[in-house]
């Protein structure tokens, strides 16, 4: 990768450790669903030089407990992804209990990240991600079941502010967690409304440090740079940071924070479009040597397209083409046409992913009619499909 530019600030003293797993820098790929796989993964600590830690994508603990072949597949690791990190979903203490014991007894991981976070209608409709801490008394139960199952393994758990702004639930659930014996907690300064949209609050990330000083808080949302996540610890306090949208077509961002948080002079690569081209096929073969079938790791490439391209000079039909390519050979083809001598463009570091908010969120019935009884809420309300 080309053209880097200095580092503006020393790099905060920060030390962040998951249970007996030292994380430096303290640098935490977020899980998200249909794109923290492992072959994303592989690319992301590639170029992070094999440091900081790197989550699967959600997983459903239904789906997991029952041995679905595509749960199967998305627990995967690569041999050298140390620590392996999962992340789980579930509603049902029984069942997340029971994910626990299994990923523990069967060591199919080193560290278990809980989701109570994801705020899409599918899972909060059910009681699940971010509508979750709501139910104290039911997160309590999901979190001892969870840390008294997993053995030595440590968990942890990520979450928002709350469903709303008149619903705010971080502080009792990060209270919460430290109680049941959680290791870290990671925040998304956004509510469940919000989903993306909008500004993401860290005053509430250095409110929930301040709250829970027993253990490690990480930060998450706005972190579009190295530069970004040296702000977030310097504003907050928080212990390490979590990013997610920032790295959508840009695994090299991780090269960025490694030497930010490090304190030298490379960060903020900037790649020109040859570089990025070789990425882009290099992530499109590395999903069909995953999924088993060139064909099909090409068309699930297919949605990293706009984001690797952002701000480059590709007309409207080149893109087009580009994302309905269904092999390798017809991806580099179509690359090969470009200008490849572009430089980085200008604003190209900016938001990318999804960023409406504003949403109402989809809930139970009587859901918020009292925070700690959960009634109706079992089995049942899991997800039988992974991926978020």
């Amino acid at each position: 990768m080309s053209t880097p530019t200095p580092t503006l600030n020393a790099a905060p003293n920060t030390t962040l450790r998951i249970g007996p797993h030292a994380v430096l820098p303290p640098v935490v790929l977020a899980p998200m669903a249909g794109i923290t796989n492992a072959p994303f993964r592989t690319l992301c600590r590639e170029f992070s030089g094999g440091k900081g830690l790197f989550v699967s994508e959600m997983i459903t603990t239904r789906a997991l407990v029952e041995r679905n072949d595509k749960t199967m597949q998305l627990i995967r690791f690569d041999a050298s992804e140390k620590p392996r990190s999962i992340q789980l979903y579930g509603v049902d203490p029984a069942t997340v209990g029971k994910a626990v014991r299994m990923i523990a007894e069967e060591d199919l991981a080193d560290h278990i990240d809980l989701n109570f976070g994801c705020p899409v209608p599918k899972v909060t409709r059910k009681g699940g991600g971010s509508a979750l801490p709501y139910k104290r008394n039911l997160l309590r139960s999901i979190l001892r079941e969870a840390v008294g199952g997993a053995g030595d393994l440590p968990v942890t758990m990520k979450m928002r502010k709350g469903i709303d702004d008149d619903h705010l639930t971080y502080l009792d659930a990060g209270r919460i967690a430290v109680e049941e014996g959680v290791t870290a907690i990671a925040l998304h300064g956004r509510t469940a409304a919000q989903h993306y949209g909008g500004t993401a609050d860290w005053d509430a990330i250095a409110r929930l440090k301040e709250h829970v000083p027993e253990i490690p808080v990480l930060g998450n949302g706005d972190i579009w740079s190295a530069q970004d996540a040296l702000r977030m610890v310097r504003e907050t306090g928080c212990d390490g940071v979590v990013v997610g949208r920032g790295c959508l077509g840009r695994p090299w961002l991780f090269a960025d924070l490694v030497a930010a948080f490090e304190g030298r002079a490379d960060a903020c690569v900037r790649p020109t479009l040859r570089e990025v081209a070789d990425v882009m096929v290099r992530h499109a073969a590395l999903l069909g040597e995953w999924i088993g079938d060139e064909s099909r790791g090409v068309i699930d490439f297919r949605k990293h397209v706009a984001w690797y391209l952002k701000g480059f000079a590709v007309g409207s039909e080149m893109r087009k083409r580009l994302a309905v390519t269904s092999s390798l050979e017809e991806l580099r083809a179509g690359l090969d046409e470009l200008d490849l001598d572009q430089s980085w463009p200008v604003g190209a570091d900016g938001p990318r992913g999804r960023t409406s908010g504003n949403n109402r969120v989809v809930l139970p019935d009587g859901w918020l009619k009292d925070p700690y009884d959960c009634a109706g809420v079992g089995e049942d309300a899991e997800l039988d499909t992974s991926g978020g």
